[in-house]
C-alpha cells in the first residue's frame, strides 16, 4: 500500500473593504468561477462565497458587503460585523485602496478594535506607485500588528503573496502579527479601561464580542450594543450606568460628542502611522479621471453622452446578438421538428413539442442578447462610468424631489427588482424606503428584455435597438415623474442630501467582465429549468384541454382527404386546415376562454387575446410572457403550422398585430405589475397596503399609457 494522503485543512477567509476598493477583483482573482451567490440570513443583502485550494488548504472566502465602518447605521455594516463576531473567520483580509489609504485605514482601525486576525491588502498598488508616492509596508505592518501585502487585484498580481500571508498567519509564523490597542487620548483611554474591566467580569453578558470593543461601542452610543446589555441583571445595569457617566465625563472634558472624539482618535492614530511610513508626491492619480469627468459629468453634455452609451449598448445587443440567436433558433426548430417526426402522435408528443420546446425554446434563444447586455453593463461598472451615471441621475432626481441615495436601488432595478427593493433598507427614513420601493418596478428589469427582443425583432427589424432604447428611457422617465408625483402628494417632506463617491476610471479586465457576465446569465439559465419550464407545462395543459373532438372532427376528416390526394395544392390546404384546427382548439380551451373573457379590456389597446393571456401569466415571471406566446402559437415543431418561428407567427397578417399595437404592448410590459416575487418583496418592505396600492397604480398606469399610445397613434395615422 502506498502512503496515505493527508486530508486537506480547512480555512475560512473574510474579505472586508470600502466600496470601490477593488474587493470584488480580489475575490474574483482568488475564486474564478467557483462562486456561490445567495443572501445573508435574515436580510437580502447579497452574499458571495468562493472556494479554492492553496498549499494544502481548502479555503472558503466570504466577500462581505462593502462598508466604510463597523457601526450599526446600515444593514451592510450590521451584516459585516455580525459575521466577523459570530462566524469568527480564521483570517480577515482588509482590501485597501492604496491611493486613498488614509480614508480606507479607518476601517482597518475598527477591525483591529474588534480583535480579528487581520491582513491588510494594499490593492491597486500599480496606480499608487505610478503617482510617485512611497509606502513602507513592513513598517506599517509593525505599527498595525498585521501583515501588509501589495496587490493589483484586477490583474491577479500579488494574489499568491496574499494567500501565502494568510497561510503564514494561520500557522503563527507572521512576524508582525499582534493585536494592537488603539489609543484615543487620555480622556477616553482612562474611562475605557475602567469600562473594559467591568465587562471582563461579566463574560456572560457580552458573548463573543471583545470586552474592549463593547466598551468603545457603549461610549459611541451604539444602539445594537446597548440592546445587548438591556437585561434584567445587576451587572448589566452597573455597566450601563458606568457607560453613561463615562459619556458625560468625555462630553464635559472635551466639549464634544464622545462618538466624534473616538472618531478623531482613530484618524489621529492613522495620521501618526502614515507620517512614519508614507511619502507622498504631488502627482495626482485622479487627474486623468477629473479631465474625463469634465466631459462625462458635464452639466449639459453628460446627459446626451450617457444616453448615447445606452443607445450603443442596445444596438450591440441586437446586431451582434442576432448571429448566435439565429443559431439557437435554428437548433430549437430542428429539435422540435425532429421530436415531432419521431414521437408518435399523442398528448405526450404535444406536451414535449408544443409545451416544453415551444415554451422554453421561445425564451432561451435570447440568451446571447442577454449576455451581451450584461457584458456591456459590466464594462460600464468596472470602468467606473456607472458611478458617473449615478451621479448624473442623482442630480435629476434631487431636482424632482426624490432622495439622491434612492438612485442606487433604482440602478439595481435594471438587473432585478427584488434585490433592488431589498436595497432600500439602506435608506434612513421610512418615507424614502417606501417611496423608492414603489417606483423601483418601473425600472425595466432584465426579465422584461426577452419580451422587448421578441416584439422589437418581430415588428421593428433594423430599428429594434432604438425601440428598446426608447422603452428603457420611458421607464426612467416614468419613475422620475411618478416619484415626483408621490413625493409631492403622498410623501411630503424634503429629501436628505447625498454625497456619491466617484472612483478613478480603470481599464476593465477580460476575466472580471466574463465572471460578472456569467454570474448574471446563470440566473437567466436557472429560470429555464425552473419557473419557465413549469409555466410552459401548465400553459400547455390549459391550452390542450378540454379536448374539442366535436368541433374539429369535420376538419380532421377533410385533412385526411387532402393528404390522400397528395398534390402540392392539397398539402398547402392541409397546412391551412391544421392551422384552423389548432385555432379552434386553443380558443375553446381553458386558456382561450380566459383570453376571450379579458379581450374587451385589452382590445382598446390593440392587443389580441393571446397577448392578454401572456400578460396574465407574466405575473409569474416576465420571461413567461414569451413562453406563453410560444405555446399559444405552437412554434415548437417544423411541420404544418408549427413550421413558423414565433417571430413569423406574430408577424402573420392574419393576427392583425400592428407595429403600433406591438409598441403599446412593450410599454404595457414595462409599466404593469411586476412578477409575484417582487410583489412579495414590496409587501415585506412596505406593508400589505402599499403592496395593493402598487399593484393597482401600475396596472392603471400601464393601461392608460398603452391606451394613449395606441389610440393617439391610430388617430394620427401611425396604426
Amino acid at each position: 500500500m502506498g502512503p496515505t494522503m493527508a486530508a486537506p485543512k480547512n480555512l475560512k477567509i473574510a474579505l472586508a473593504g470600502n466600496p470601490n476598493s477593488g474587493k470584488t477583483s480580489i475575490f474574483n482573482s482568488m475564486t474564478g468561477a467557483r462562486q456561490q451567490v445567495g443572501n445573508w440570513p435574515g436580510v437580502t443583502v447579497e452574499k458571495k462565497l468562493g472556494f479554492f485550494t492553496h498549499k494544502g488548504y481548502e479555503i472558503e472566502v466570504v466577500d462581505l458587503p462593502g462598508t466604510y465602518s463597523l457601526t450599526a447605521y446600515s444593514v451592510e455594516e450590521r451584516v459585516a460585523r455580525t459575521y466577523l463576531v459570530d462566524e469568527k473567520p480564521d483570517v480577515v483580509i482588509h482590501v485597501v485602496d492604496a491611493g486613498n489609504v488614509a480614508r480606507n485605514l479607518y476601517l482597518t482601525v475598527q477591525l483591529l478594535e474588534l480583535g480579528v486576525d487581520l491582513i491588510v491588502d494594499m490593492n491597486m498598488w500599480d496606480e499608487f506607485t505610478t503617482c510617485g508616492s512611497e509606502l513602507d509596508c513592513d513598517r506599517l505592518a509593525t505599527l498595525f500588528g498585521a501583515p501588509v501585502v501589495p496587490t493589483v487585484g484586477h490583474r491577479g498580481i500579488g494574489i499568491d503573496d496574499l494567500l501565502d500571508a494568510v497561510v503564514k498567519l494561520v500557522e503563527e509564523r507572521a512576524e508582525q502579527h499582534r493585536h494592537v490597542p488603539i489609543t484615543y487620548g487620555p480622556h477616553v483611554d482612562d474611562v475605557l479601561s475602567e469600562l473594559t474591566e467591568l465587562l471582563e467580569e461579566s463574560p456572560e453578558l457580552i458573548g463573543n464580542y471583545p470586552a474592549r470593543w463593547i466598551a468603545i461601542k457603549l461610549l459611541e452610543g451604539d444602539i445594537e450594543i446597548r440592546k445587548l446589555l438591556s437585561k434584567d441583571d445587576d451587572n448589566a445595569s452597573r455597566i450601563l450606568d458606568t457607560a453613561e457617566r463615562a459619556t458625560r465625563h468625555i462630553g464635559i472634558a472635551t466639549k464634544s460628542d464622545p462618538e466624534k472624539v473616538i472618531s478623531e482618535g482613530r484618524y489621529g492614530y492613522i495620521e501618526g502611522a502614515l507620517k512614519e511610513v508614507l511619502t507622498e508626491e504631488p502627482t495626482d492619480r485622479m487627474e486623468l479621471s477629473r479631465r474625463l469627468d469634465s466631459v462625462f459629468t458635464h452639466r449639459y453634455l453628460g446627459y446626451p453622452i450617457f444616453l448615447a452609451f445606452v443607445w450603443i449598448l442596445f444596438q450591440l445587443t441586437f446586431r451582434v446578438g442576432a448571429i448566435p440567436m439565429g443559431w439557437i433558433d435554428a437548433f430549437v426548430g430542428w429539435l422540435g421538428g425532429t421530436l415531432a417526426a419521431t414521437l408518435p402522435e399523442s398528448q405526450i408528443s404535444s406536451l414535449v413539442v408544443d409545451g416544453v420546446i415551444g415554451g422554453v425554446g421561445s425564451v432561451i434563444i435570447f440568451l446571447p442578447n442577454i449576455m451581451i447586455l450584461f457584458l456591456g453593463i459590466a464594462f460600464l461598472e468596472d470602468s467606473g462610468y456607472m458611478s458617473r451615471a449615478a451621479f448624473l441621475m442623482d442630480r435629476v432626481m434631487h431636482a424632482l424631489g426624490l432622495h439622491g441615495k434612492s438612485f442606487i436601488p433604482l440602478l439595481m432595478g435594471f438587473g432585478c427588482s427584488v434585490p433592488a427593493i431589498m436595497a432600500t433598507r439602506t435608506l434612513e427614513s421610512r418615507r424614502d424606503r417606501t417611496l423608492t420601493t414603489l417606483i423601483v418596478p418601473l425600472m425595466s428589469c432584465s426579465a422584461r428584455l426577452p419580451v422587448y427582443l421578441l416584439i422589437g425583432g418581430a415588428f421593428f427589424a433594423e430599428r429594434a435597438g432604438t425601440a428598446v432604447f426608447i422603452i428603457y428611457l420611458l421607464g426612467i422617465v416614468a419613475a422620475i415623474l411618478i416619484g415626483r408625483l408621490f413625493a409631492s402628494t403622498l410623501f411630503r417632506s424634503a429629501p436628505a442630501p447625498f454625497v456619491m463617491e466617484l472612483p478613478p476610471y480603470r481599464r476593465p479586465t477580460a476575466k472580471g467582465l466574463l465572471i460578472h457576465t456569467w454570474e448574471r446569465s446563470r440566473i437567466y439559465l436557472q429560470k429555464m429549468g425552473g419557473v419557465i419550464l413549469a409555466a410552459s407545462v401548465v400553459l400547455w395543459f390549459l391550452g390542450a384541454y378540454p379536448q374539442n373532438a366535436g368541433l374539429t372532427e369535420s376538419l380532421e376528416q377533410e385533412i385526411a382527404e387532402q393528404q390522400a390526394i397528395g398534390s402540392v395544392a392539397a398539402l398547402e390546404k392541409v397546412r391551412e386546415l391544421e392551422a384552423d384546427a389548432a385555432a379552434i382548439q386553443i380558443e375553446s380551451s381553458y386558456i382561450g376562454r380566459a383570453g376571450q373573457f379579458i379581450e374587451p379590456v385589452i382590445e382598446p389597446l390593440g392587443f389580441r387575446w393571446e397577448m392578454g393571456v401572456s400578460l396574465i401569466t407574466g405575473f409569474v415571471a416576465k420571461e413567461v410572457v414569451v413562453s406563453t406566446l410560444g405555446v399559444l402559437y405552437h412554434t415548437g415543431a417544423e411541420e404544418g403550422v408549427s413550421g413558423r418561428t414565433l417571430v413569423e407567427a406574430l408577424r402573420d397578417p392574419a393576427n392583425e398585430i400592428t407595429p403600433l399595437a406591438a409598441f403599446a404592448f412593450m410599454v404595457f410590459v414595462l409599466l404593469y405589475t411586476p412578477c409575484i416575487v417582487t410583489i412579495v418583496a414590496i409587501r415585506r418592505e412596505a406593508g400589505t397596503g402599499w403592496m395593493w396600492f402598487s399593484i393597482a397604480y401600475q396596472l392603471a398606469l400601464a393601461w392608460l399609457v398603452s391606451f394613449g399610445i395606441y389610440q393617439v397613434g391610430t388617430l394620427v395615422g401611425l396604426g
